[in-house]
C-alpha cells in the first residue's frame, strides 16, 4: 500500500467567529448588489462544520435560511459551488445521487463516482441522509433507475458491505482465477461472481488479487475488464478498481476528463472539489500536475470565468507552489 499523508485544501478557519461571517454575509447578501467576493471569501474558507455553524448564527440573526438566500441571490454554476459548499457531506452525496437518479436523464457518471469510491460509514450516512430528504430509499431509487448488471453491482456497493482490513493472502489467487475466468466466459453468473468480489472485498485483499490477477493473466486486471466489458457495467468495475489502487488518482482522472473530454463538464467539477476538498484535494492536485503536466489550478483558470472561477480556486488552492 502508498501509505502517504492524505490531504485536503479546506481546513477549519482559525479564530473562528460564526456571528461575526454570518454579519458579513447577511450585509453582502442583503446589499443592493450582492457582494460576490465576501461569500468567497467566507464560505471557502471554513470547514464545512464551521458553515454550519454560521448558517444557524446566520438563522438566529436574520431570521432567513442561508441556503435559501444564496440561491435566491446568486445564479448558475457559482450558485451551485456556493450552495453545494453548505450542506454536511453526506446530505451533499445524497442531494448529488438524488439529481443524479430522478433528473431527466440518469446521470450514471455520478452515481460511479460517489458509490465507487466512498468508505462503508459514508454510504450509511449518505442512505440516511438520502431517506432524510427525499424521504425515499436510496438502494429502491437505484433499482427503479438503472437495469442490467451494472444496477446489480450499484446495489450491492450501495449496500456498505465491504470488509475492511480484512486481508486472507491463501484466497488471494482463488479470487483472481475467478476475476479471470469472469473475462473469458461473461456469462451473467460471471458477472456477478466479478462484482461481488470487487464490491465486497477489503481494499487490502483487492491489492493482493489484483497482484495474482497479474501473474496469472499477464495482464493487467483494468486493461482485462476494458476488452471485454463495455457500457457503464465496464466503466463501474473499473472505478472501483482505481479506487483501491489510489482514489486521488481516480479523482484526478475524473477531473482531467470532465475538463477535456466534456468540454468542463462543470456539475462532475464542482461535485469533486466540493466533496474532495477537506478529505484529499491536495493529493487529487498532485496526482493530476504528475499525471497530465498541467496543475489542476491552470486547467481551471483556462475554462471558467468570474466569481465562479474564483470560487472553484479557492476550493482549489491550499498552496501556490505549482500554479
Amino acid at each position: 500500500f502508498v501509505l502517504q499523508q492524505i490531504q485536503g485544501t479546506i481546513f477549519p478557519a482559525p479564530n473562528f467567529n460564526p456571528i461575526m461571517d454570518a454579519q458579513l454575509l447577511g450585509g453582502a447578501l442583503q446589499g443592493i448588489s450582492c457582494e460576490k467576493d465576501v461569500l468567497i471569501d467566507i464560505l471557502t474558507q471554513r470547514c464545512n462544520s464551521q458553515r454550519l455553524m454560521i448558517a444557524e448564527a446566520y438563522r438566529d440573526m436574520y431570521d432567513r435560511d442561508l441556503i435559501m438566500d444564496l440561491k435566491e441571490n446568486l445564479s448558475h454554476h457559482f450558485k451551485e459551488v456556493m450552495v453545494g459548499l453548505m450542506y454536511p457531506p453526506a446530505s451533499y452525496d445524497a442531494h448529488e445521487l438524488w439529481h443524479a437518479l430522478k433528473g431527466v436523464d440518469t446521470e450514471e457518471n455520478c452515481l460511479i463516482d460517489i458509490l465507487a469510491s466512498r468508505s462503508n460509514m459514508e454510504i450509511f450516512q449518505m442512505k440516511e441522509a438520502y431517506l432524510m430528504q427525499y424521504n425515499n430509499d436510496l438502494q429502491q431509487d437505484i433499482d427503479l433507475e438503472t437495469s442490467g448488471h451494472f444496477r446489480d453491482t450499484l446495489m450491492n456497493l450501495a449496500q456498505g458491505a465491504r470488509m475492511e482490513g480484512y486481508t486472507d493472502p491463501s484466497t488471494a489467487a482463488q479470487d483472481a482465477m475467478i476475476l479471470w475466468e469472469a473475462c473469458q466466459q461473461k456469462t451473467g453468473e460471471h458477472k456477478n461472481m466479478l462484482q461481488m468480489i470487487l464490491c465486497n472485498k477489503s481494499y487490502q485483499q483487492l491489492w493482493m488479487v489484483f497482484q495474482e490477477f497479474q501473474n496469472i493473466s499477464g495482464q493487467d486486471i483494468v486493461d482485462a475488464i476494458n476488452e471485454c466489458y463495455d457500457g457503464y457495467f465496464q466503466e463501474l468495475l473499473v472505478a472501483i478498481v482505481l479506487c483501491v489502487r489510489d482514489k486521488p488518482s481516480y479523482f484526478a482522472y475524473r477531473l482531467h476528463s470532465a475538463i477535456h473530454d466534456f468540454g468542463f463538464h462543470n456539475k462532475t467539477v464542482i461535485r469533486i472539489l466540493i466533496a474532495r476538498s477537506e478529505i484529499d484535494l491536495m493529493n487529487i492536485r498532485q496526482r493530476y500536475k504528475e499525471r497530465y503536466g498541467k496543475s489542476l489550478f491552470h486547467d481551471i483558470k483556462q475554462f471558467a470565468s468570474g466569481h465562479y472561477e474564483s470560487a472553484l480556486l479557492a476550493i482549489c488552492a491550499g498552496d501556490a507552489e505549482d500554479y
